[in-house]
């Protein structure tokens, strides 16, 4: 009696371990029959982080330069940059890692034993960081207080762009 329970459970064991590999084998088919329109939705989620991400920090220097911290025309920008953070680039960010973290699970797609994709992973990081600050500066200017001057906005926009040069360069050449 002991050996048939032993005998069932090895059974119901070897089976779940069975349906768990069909399982991550259908995912991978999935993932590689889809890859082309995770790829797409990817760039274009990507281009729409950027924008927002190149777009903001300019937004800030004005606001900071030309505008008092009251007023009518500090609810109009105010206003402006919270729309540009919540409704296009958060979303936008959201769904670059969703696709990006789906092209991860691709298999054949990313080579952990080369550098590209560790500087990619570090600098998406980064930028992802960098969004974080802004909308700490965004909620600055909304409050009225702890704003920095246009000269230090114009300086921090570079952050992106280096970032983006060492993301690009990475996943094309695949050093």
């Amino acid at each position: 009696k002991m050996a048939s329970l032993l005998n069932h459970h090895l059974s119901l064991y070897i089976y779940i371990i069975l349906s768990k590999a069909k399982m991550e084998s259908d995912m991978t088919d999935v993932l590689a029959q889809a890859y082309p329109w995770i790829l797409s939705i990817h760039i274009i989620s990507v281009i729409s982080w950027m924008a927002g991400i190149f777009y903001l920090p300019r937004l800030f220097v004005h606001h900071s330069e030309k505008v008092k911290l009251s007023g009518e025309t500090h609810d109009l920008f105010c206003m402006m940059e919270s729309k540009l953070f919540k409704v296009i680039m958060t979303p936008a960010m959201t769904s670059t890692w969703i696709f990006g973290l789906l092209l991860v699970a691709t298999p054949g797609i990313v080579d952990w034993s080369e550098y590209w994709p560790w500087v990619k992973a570090a600098c998406v990081i980064s930028m992802s960081a960098f969004h974080s600050w802004l909308g700490k500066q965004q909620k600055n200017f909304f409050a009225g207080e702890g704003v920095l001057s246009g000269r230090r906005y114009r300086i921090m926009n570079e952050v992106p762009t280096v970032l983006m040069i060492a993301i690009v360069i990475s996943v094309v050449v695949k050093f």
